[in-house]
């Protein structure tokens, strides 16, 4: 079974997309920011990682690298709304420093699935 880690620092948000993904037969672990989703990735490695971009304690961006650099084989799902400013430049860099798919919010379940799927079709 793909195991997926989702790291956002927003509740409803993570519960979400943890549900969503479940119900579709993924095996989901979470984690509320970059430094815990590492720590996760550690101690218990995904295939895919879905990850927001604007967290604190470890943004979404330096999150993509470390997850680049120490566990290549991993698939990076990069999703942000832009902060309050709507700034969607911050998924473009999360693609140039290594996500497989960026994915802006709001998003539907369908396009989540999709790009969880992409990124499993490409493992």
């Amino acid at each position: 079974m793909t195991r997926i880690l989702v790291i956002e620092d927003e509740d409803m948000v993570r519960t979400t997309i943890k549900q969503i993904l479940e119900k579709a037969g993924y095996d989901v672990d979470v984690a509320v920011n970059g430094k815990l989703g590492l720590e996760q990735q550690e101690r218990n490695p995904a295939d895919i990682v879905v990850t927001d971009i604007i967290m604190p304690e470890k943004d979404g961006v330096e999150t993509t690298i470390e997850i680049r650099s120490r566990y290549p084989d991993t698939k990076i799902v990069a999703i942000s709304g832009g902060g309050r400013v709507r700034n969607l430049s911050f998924l473009e860099h999360a693609k140039q420093m290594g996500a497989d798919v960026i994915l802006p919010k709001p998003f539907t379940r369908e396009e989540l699935l999709g790009a969880v799927t992409m990124s499993s079709e490409d493992r």
